[in-house]
């Protein structure tokens, strides 16, 4: 009722709280930014600005040559980008098979899912650190990429199953009748209908294993092997001082390559949306 009386003030409600999420979301950034071209003595401010008085780039300087965030972001572009298709690869066909299988093992397999989603991780980090060594697999990124794939799978399964039950058994029962086996109806019918499915599931991935911190402080010791999350923590000192305005200008850097990657693979998702309504 209040919807067909009011559609205008309805409508004004949710641009005010769709702005208000993008504030919400935007402050953080911005305060980034503002950080980022600050010197050292603006940041102790008592009541600082949020326009640096004095806009510097030292702290990029800094971020850039003396920590060395280059070669930390290039290892982790190498495991989120690795973790994100071998995710894909391994959990389309094996959520095919739960979506498609009736009776007992997919409820199991299913409720397995569920629970190993509710194990904290410093409950698995010792045995998964012998095992790894036991495998010598530890320091090195097979193996961090291996924990990412093992960890992210359960959730990824679970998504892609859920796709996949929505897309109608006739064009399955066709594609049969037809000649077709069965890894052809999943690689030339379901995945091409699971584009948006996919490019979610890429996205998950890439992102979870690009701000992962805890397995590769943990799994990963080399200075030349570290990912980009642990070497942003070593801006903070052993004495708990924090290099604010490096650690403004590195985060800042961070986040470039996760929103490029989401550009892209939105460009993916909307084309993947319409064909498969027009499939559909």
């Amino acid at each position: 009722m209040i919807t067909s009386r009011h559609p205008n003030r309805v409508k004004a409600a949710q641009y005010l709280a769709l702005l208000g999420y993008m504030i919400f979301l935007a402050v953080p950034l911005v305060w980034l930014l503002s950080s980022s071209f600050k010197s050292s003595r603006e940041l102790v401010e008592l009541h600082p600005s949020l326009i640096p008085q004095h806009p510097t780039i030292a702290n990029y300087t800094a971020a850039l040559h003396q920590a060395d965030i280059v070669h930390a972001g290039l290892n982790s572009l190498k495991v989120a980008v690795i973790t994100a298709l071998l995710t894909t690869l391994v959990g389309l066909p094996a959520a095919y098979v739960l979506a498609r299988t009736r009776g007992i093992i997919s409820k199991l397999g299913l409720g397995y899912i569920l629970v190993s989603q509710m194990f904290p991780l410093i409950l698995i980090i010792i045995p998964l650190f012998l095992v790894l060594r036991d495998l010598h697999l530890t320091n090195t990124h097979s193996g961090l990429i291996l924990v990412y794939l093992v960890w992210s799978l359960p959730f990824i399964l679970w998504m892609l199953q859920s796709y996949i039950r929505n897309i109608p058994r006739d064009l399955e029962e066709a594609a049969a009748v037809d000649g077709a086996r069965r890894i052809q109806i999943v690689i030339r019918i379901i995945a091409p209908l699971l584009a948006p499915g996919v490019v979610v599931t890429l996205l998950f991935a890439f992102i979870s294993a690009w701000n992962e911190f805890f397995f590769a402080l943990v799994l990963v010791q080399s200075p030349g092997l570290v990912t980009l999350p642990v070497k942003l923590a070593q801006f903070v000192g052993i004495e708990g001082v924090i290099r604010l305005g490096p650690l403004a200008a590195a985060s800042l850097l961070a986040t470039i390559p996760s929103l490029l990657f989401f550009s892209v693979m939105q460009r993916w998702l909307t084309s993947g949306l319409l064909s498969g309504a027009v499939k559909g």
